[in-house]
């Protein structure tokens, strides 16, 4: 195990010192109720995100790099996608009382030891997932994929709803992680690069800003935690099939934050993560960009017949 972990899961002794951890720093000293839950040895971890008919990206590929992980790995969908490799067809948002309903499901009986969310679309489903995230303990680790554009170029965050991601939703969470183009429709700068750009989000309210590399010209990933700019390198894999590596990246960073890893060791492993599953994807799966391969099904696949 690696010394960066902060504690060691499992079960409700985790959770506490999970507590402990989050108090000191980032929870703002408000010690969670804990719900009344199995108990368990696994950690368990929740999407909030929409759904890709195609199986790439979305909750599917949270579900896959949650299992990569070795966490269990949950769903509250936000919104249903006709998508395949090419486009995004039609987008149909899910109700905001569904959504508060999936989310209280599942933490009233399982439990949540960390949250990813990614697509949300519009202002009600922006108002609808902080209304969920009150009903979780304080201090839960919530990781923000800010989606604004799918692999294909879709447009999948209003243009209405990016005030609402800002100030509702950003200063909630522990860890966002935008990629170039999303961090300057943030920060609202337009040339800025990578590390200015971390600083100008934090400056908004997470307590830790990744800016992924993947728009780099090296791809390096930028971290930045209020006082320490962190660089954590990656190889490129312009071979590999990308559809989906966002999405799988802040899945994989909030699984290790639910396993225990500190934020800055969580963000190199969900770096590799990322990086092994670009590396590893499945190129001959659809017309467009092909979906990341978090799991390994090229090296287990069988012979047909």
């Amino acid at each position: 195990m690696s010394a960066a972990r902060s504690r060691a899961f499992p079960g409700s002794d985790a959770r506490r010192g999970q507590v402990a951890w989050w108090a000191a720093g980032g929870g703002g000293g408000k010690r969670p109720k804990l719900l009344a839950v199995t108990a368990r040895t696994i950690p368990a971890v929740l999407s909030i995100a929409g759904s890709d008919s195609g199986g790439g990206a979305g909750i599917q590929a949270d579900l896959k790099a949650f299992a990569a992980c070795g966490v269990h790995g949950m769903t509250a969908i936000t919104a249903l996608t006709s998508q395949n490799t090419v486009a995004v067809d039609a987008v149909a948002a899910v109700a905001p009382e569904t959504i508060v309903s999936q989310v209280r499901a599942v933490a009233r009986d399982i439990g949540v030891d960390a949250v990813k969310i990614g697509m949300l679309g519009t202002v009600a489903t922006i108002e609808a997932v902080v209304a969920a995230l009150d009903e979780l303990p304080a201090g839960t680790p919530i990781v923000l994929d800010p989606v604004m554009v799918s692999e294909s170029g879709s447009r999948l965050l209003a243009d209405d709803a990016r005030e609402a991601l800002v100030t509702q939703l950003l200063p909630r969470v522990t860890v966002t992680t935008p990629n170039v183009p999303e961090a300057r429709v943030i920060s609202g700068d337009e040339t800025a690069d990578a590390p200015a750009l971390a600083r100008a989000i934090h400056a908004l309210g997470p307590r830790v800003v990744v800016v992924t590399g993947g728009h780099r010209e090296q791809a390096t990933d930028v971290l930045f935690d209020g006082s320490a700019l962190v660089e954590i390198p990656g190889e490129r894999f312009p071979d590999g099939a990308a559809h989906g590596s966002g999405c799988t990246h802040s899945s994989a960073l909030a699984a290790h934050l639910a396993l225990g890893y500190d934020p800055v060791a969580a963000a190199r492993a969900a770096k590799a993560v990322a990086a092994a599953a670009v590396r590893d994807g499945l190129r001959e799966i659809g017309r467009g960009a092909g979906p990341v391969d978090a799991l390994g099904i090229r090296a287990r696949q069988q012979p047909r017949g």
